[in-house]
C-alpha cells in the first residue's frame, strides 16, 4: 500500500511526550521523565541485552531471546501476544488505547559463525558459533526500554494513545517483517520508530537497498571421476559456469547494484562427479525497479549454465524486501532530540579497548565517534545494506536513527561488533538510543 501522508496534526500527535515545541532547544518535563524511566530500567535492560548477546540465536531460532523480551514487557504491564503472523518467535506488546498508535521495532537475531568474547582481539566465545555482529541484542532491548518509558508516562497521566512494541525476528536472513506486514500488524499504526546500532549518532534519513534472495540448485549424474567421468554430468560444472557468468556480468550492471552468492554445496568428495550443487544468490539496488531487471538476467544465467553442463536446474525464491522510504520530517524531530541528549562520552579504558579493536582490524586508531552528526541530505544512491524495515516504511511513516556501539571504522557483521555489544561500550549506545526514541515518541 502507499505510504500514509504525515499531516501536521499527526506530526503533533506522534510526539506523545512533547509538551513544548519539538524545535525548542530545551528539555521538557515529559522528556526528562522519559530519560528517568530509561535510567530506572537501565540495569535490567543491560542484563536483558547481555543475556541475548550470550544466547546468540539465529534467524527463526530466537526462542529464548524472544521469550526474555516478551516476559519483560509482560512484567511491566504490557499486553503480550506471542507467535504473531504465524511466526513462533514474533510477538507484540501493547499498552494504552486510542490514537495516536505508535509502533517501535525490536530485532534480536544473531549471525552465524562470528562468536566472540568481550575481547579486543579475535577470540571466539565458542568456535563456529553465532554472535551478535549487527548488535541486535541491543536493538530489541533499547526499543523495549523506550516503549516501557512511554507506558510509564501514560500511567502518570501525561499523555494518551497506544504504544505497540513489535518483536521482529530473522532480519538477517528471512526478513520476518515482510510476513508481519502481510499479517496487518501495522494496519492500525500512525507512525513507526526504529533504530540500528552503528559507529556514529545520527537521525537516519538515508534509504536502504531493495533485494531479492533465491537459491539455485543443479542436478546432474554422478560417476567415478577417473574411471568413467564420461558417464557423469557435473552439477558443480554448472555451478562454476554460473558463478563465472555472474562475475563477468558485474561489469555491466549499474554501479549502485550488487550481486552476492554463497556456495552451499559444490560436491562432497574429489573422486566423484558431483550430481548436486547449490548456491544462495542475492541481488540488490537502492531502487526495486532497477533491481528487478538484474534479477531476471541473473536467473536466466542459471538456465544457460545448466544447458552448458547438460544438467537440470531449479530456482527457489527465499524472500525479498523493498528499499526504505525516507521520512525527513520525522528525521528532523529525531535530530532535535539527539541534539538535546548530546554526545556519548567514553572512559579511558573504553577508548583503549576501541583503539585495540581498530588495530586488530587494520583501521586507524582514532577511537570512538560519540558526537551527534548533523542531519544529512538524503542521497539518491546511499549504498550500505538492506533491511526489512523498508517494507514497514511502505505501509506507515518510519523514523529511524543510528547510535554508536562500536569504534569508528569497525567492520560490521564481524567479531569486532560482537565484542563491543556485550560490554559497556554497547550498553552506552543502547541506553542512549532508548532515550532518544522515547523522547521522539
Amino acid at each position: 500500500s502507499g505510504q500514509k501522508q504525515m499531516y501536521p496534526t499527526l506530526l503533533i500527535a506522534l510526539c506523545l511526550c512533547m509538551s513544548t515545541s519539538v524545535f525548542a532547544q530545551k528539555m521538557s518535563k515529559d522528556k526528562n521523565l522519559i530519560i528517568s524511566s530509561v535510567e530506572k530500567h537501565k540495569e535490567e535492560l543491560i542484563k536483558i541485552s547481555d543475556s541475548i548477546w550470550a544466547l546468540a540465536e539465529t534467524a527463526f531460532d530466537e526462542t529464548e531471546s524472544s521469550r526474555i523480551l516478551a516476559d519483560y514487557a509482560e512484567k511491566n504491564g504490557m499486553t503480550v501476544t506471542r507467535g504473531v503472523a504465524d511466526i513462533p518467535t514474533a510477538f507484540t506488546a501493547t499498552y494504552g488505547s486510542g490514537s495516536p498508535v505508535i509502533s517501535i521495532l525490536g530485532e534480536f537475531d544473531a549471525l552465524p559463525g562470528i562468536s566472540q568474547k568481550t575481547s579486543p582481539v579475535k577470540e571466539p566465545f565458542k568456535e563456529g558459533a553465532a554472535g551478535h555482529g549487527c548488535g541486535h541484542n541491543m536493538f530489541g532491548t533499547a526499543s523495549l526500554g523506550s516503549a516501557i518509558a512511554i507506558k510509564e508516562l501514560m500511567d502518570a497521566g501525561k499523555i494518551k494513545g497506544t504504544i505497540k512494541f513489535l518483536g521482529t525476528p530473522a532480519e538477517e536472513k528471512y526478513f520476518a517483517k515482510v510476513w508481519m506486514v502481510k499479517a496487518g500488524l501495522w494496519a492500525d499504526v500512525d507512525v513507526n520508530v526504529s533504530w540500528h546500532p552503528g559507529a556514529g549518532i545520527e537521525a537516519d534519513v538515508q534509504s536502504g537497498l531493495s533485494l531479492i534472495d533465491f537459491v539455485v540448485e543443479f542436478y546432474g549424474q554422478a560417476a567415478h571421476a577417473s574411471m568413467d567421468p564420461w558417464n557423469g554430468r557435473s552439477a558443480s560444472d554448472a555451478l562454476e559456469l554460473y558463478t563465472t557468468g555472474i562475475n563477468y556480468y558485474r561489469e555491466h550492471i549499474l554501479p549502485s547494484s550488487r550481486i552476492h552468492y554463497h556456495i552451499q554445496d559444490g560436491g562432497q568428495v574429489v573422486n566423484v562427479v558431483p550430481d548436486y550443487a547449490k548456491l544462495w544468490v542475492r541481488v540488490r539496488d537502492p531502487k526495486r525497479s532497477k533491481m528487478l531487471p538484474t534479477y531476471e538476467r541473473v536467473k536466466a544465467m542459471a538456465e544457460g549454465a545448466a544447458i552448458m553442463a547438460n544438467v537440470e536446474y531449479k530456482i527457489s525464491l527465499v524472500s525479498g524486501i523493498y528499499e526504505t522510504l525516507v521520512n525527513r520530517s520525522g528525521g528532523e524531530i529525531m535530530q532535535n532530540n539527539l541534539e538535546l541528549l548530546g554526545p556519548i562520552t567514553y572512559t579511558e579504558e573504553e577508548t583503549v579497548f576501541g583503539k585495540a579493536i581498530q588495530k586488530a582490524t587494520g583501521k586507524p586508531e582514532v577511537g570512538f565517534d560519540g558526537t551527534v552528526h548533523p542531519l544529512r541530505e538524503t542521497l539518491e544512491n546511499p549504498g550500505g545494506g538492506s533491511t526489512d524495515v523498508g517494507d514497514v516504511s511502505w505501509n506507515v511513516p518510519n523514523i529511524n536513527l543510528s547510535v554508536s556501539v562500536a569504534p569508528t571504522g569497525t567492520p560490521w557483521h564481524s567479531w569486532a561488533v560482537v565484542a563491543c555489544g556485550g560490554m559497556s561500550i554497547g550498553h552506552k549506545g543502547m541506553i542512549h538510543a532508548s532515550k532518544a526514541m522515547g523522547m521522539t515518541m
